[in-house]
Formats: structure tokens, C-alpha cells, sequence
């Protein structure tokens, strides 16, 4: 739907979850920020475009926000449908928008020879078989505008769930469209029932992506797996998501006192457990992805030691 004057939310089926799409259409061209599934595609985006009236061949470029598959699964079908677009990734994660395997391996599977941990074979299976990624065509190392006729956005960059993840600012709209660059206290199925952590990676960046957001004074705040916030929510889910990574900080400090020796990180985040969050178990390991990068930061501080133990699993343990 047409949320704002040119500015569109296209929502696409995800599982339990979804996954929304965002138009930005000027009076020459017309911007989308991610791709979704391959069947966000097919089965969601061209319909639209069709309905609304907007012609296919005004879509000048794609933006992945990032290079998770569920924001780039998309690619292949958009290009199939309209050859003439342009998919446009930062380039600290094109490698990974371009390749499946490399997506695998890398982004999902950082974890498996450090810390034991990995998606189970099914959803490796899913993953693959709603991707279809494509080579990108701008790989962006700058922030950048796009003049698309009566009015421009600007591409930015804001690390923290990824390297290069960004984020698209519509001016006119006041509007921010963020992707997964923040991500609240839970991720959540589409009736708002918490389904896993809030997975960003790196701490600083992230806390700083957030606060810039809030620098940029928008009324409106676009993500892919969340309601839209407007007014007052647009603060409240920044505030909720830089509290969550504080809430961390503390949960570690007690579970790490708890242990008394070194432990994994896996370890760490059972033991925790509900203090992270109300996930099931199987959900709930996905905290390995915040809870390493509070552990790093804690690293730095000085407040926590790394060791790698003599099965190759990395250790941590208070200092």
C-alpha cells in the first residue's frame, strides 16, 4: 500500500513471518529497496507494480539492505521480470549478495567451527531453494543520492548486523527505511509473537547506526519484519533496540559469574536462557550472534578474556 506520497510497503509472505518491500517512485524512476524470496518477486512485488499502475521498466534500481537471504533471494526473478534494473549493494557484503555458498558458509556458518554452532540442514535446504541471486550491478563504497525525478533518496551506510548493511532516507517523507540495521528486543512472526533474538553482529556499529537514525529526526521508520512506527514509535523502537544490547552487557556479567570458569558461548547463552529473551530452545541459540558481539566488545573493554580450548571451541571467562 501507499503509505506515503510515493512511498510504498509491499508485504510478502515469509513462513510465519514476512517480509516487507519498499517502492520509491518519482516522476522519472522509481527505487525498491530489497528483493525478499525469490516468490516476493513473482508472486507479490510484479503484481503490485501491475495493480498500482506503475510500469515495470520505471523500476530503475533494487537496494539490498544487506546480504541475508530473505532481503536478496529476490534478485534473479527481478532481473528475469526487468532486465533493464539495476541491483545495487553495499560492497562489503556484495560477495555475499552474489553467492549462495559463500552466503552459507560465511554469514551463516561463522560460527560453526568457533562456537558449534549452525542452521540445521533444512534450513540451509529452504534457504537455497528460495534464493536466486544474481551479480550486482553497483557495488557501493560511498553514500549515495538517487534523483528519481521531483524528489531524491539517499543510500546510507549503517554497519552493525552486517558490514555493509544500509539504509535508504526519503526526505520528503521524513522517512527512514532501515532493512534489519535495527531490531528491537525480538525479531517476531507476523502476529507478534516473538519468534528469535535480535541478531546483529557487531555492538559499536550498531548502537551508532541507531543513533544516527535518530539524528536524521524521521517520522517515519520502514523495517522489514516489524510494523511501521511513526511519531513516538519511531524513538521508542530505536530506545527499545539500544536497551537490548545494554540488557546483554548485564545478563553476561551475571552468567559469565555464574560459571566461574571458561565457558563457550553457547554455554553462555543457554545458560542465560530466558534472561535473553522468551525463545525456544532452538530459537534461542541464535543469540550467538548478539551475545558474540557483546563478548567481543566486553573483550576490548578489558572486561573478559578469549581463549580458544583444545577441542577448538572459543572460551570466555570475567577477568
Amino acid at each position: 500500500m501507499e503509505i506515503r506520497p510515493g512511498l510504498h510497503r509491499v508485504q510478502a509472505p515469509l513462513g510465519e513471518r514476512f517480509v516487507a518491500l519498499y517502492l520509491l517512485v518519482g516522476e522519472d524512476a522509481a527505487l525498491l529497496v530489497d528483493t525478499g524470496i525469490r516468490e516476493s518477486i513473482t508472486e507479490t512485488l510484479l503484481p503490485y507494480l501491475d495493480a498500482a499502475g506503475i510500469p515495470r521498466a520505471k523500476l530503475r534500481w533494487a537496494v539490498n539492505t544487506h546480504c541475508d537471504y530473505d532481503h536478496t533471494g529476490g534478485n534473479g526473478a527481478l532481473k528475469a521480470a526487468i532486465p533493464s534494473v539495476r541491483i545495487v549493494a553495499h560492497r562489503l557484503d556484495a560477495d555475499l549478495v552474489e553467492d549462495v555458498d559463500r552466503l552459507i558458509d560465511v554469514r551463516y556458518g561463522e560460527f560453526r567451527a568457533t562456537d558449534g554452532f549452525d542452521d540445521p540442514p533444512e534450513t540451509t535446504a529452504y534457504l537455497r531453494s528460495v534464493s536466486d541471486l544474481v551479480p550486482v550491478d553497483v557495488a557501493l563504497d560511498a553514500e549515495v543520492e538517487f534523483d528519481l525525478g521531483g524528489r531524491s533518496v539517499r543510500v546510507l551506510h549503517v554497519p552493525g548486523h552486517s558490514p555493509g548493511h544500509v539504509a535508504v532516507h526519503d526526505p520528503a517523507n521524513r522517512a527512514l527505511l532501515i532493512g534489519d540495521a535495527t531490531l528491537g528486543a525480538t525479531v517476531p512472526y507476523a502476529d507478534g509473537r516473538a519468534a528469535f533474538p535480535p541478531t546483529y553482529r557487531d555492538v559499536d556499529p550498531y548502537v551508532e547506526s541507531l543513533r544516527r537514525f535518530r539524528d536524521l529526526d524521521a517520522d517515519l521508520l520502514l523495517t522489514a519484519h516489524y510494523p511501521v512506527y511513526e511519531g513516538a514509535g519511531v524513538d521508542g523502537f530505536l530506545d527499545e533496540s539500544e536497551a537490548y544490547t545494554e540488557l546483554i552487557d548485564r545478563v553476561l556479567a551475571r552468567a559469565l559469574a555464574a560459571a566461574g570458569e571458561p565457558s563457550t558461548t553457547l554455554e553462555l547463552v543457554r545458560l542465560a536462557g530466558s534472561e535473553l529473551g522468551p525463545w525456544p530452545a532452538d530459537a534461542l541459540d541464535y543469540a550467538v550472534f548478539p551475545v558474540t558481539g557483546n563478548l567481543e566488545r566486553m573483550a576490548r573493554r578489558g572486561l573478559v578474556d578469549a581463549r580458544v580450548d583444545a577441542s577448538g571451541r572459543r572460551t570466555w571467562s570475567l577477568r
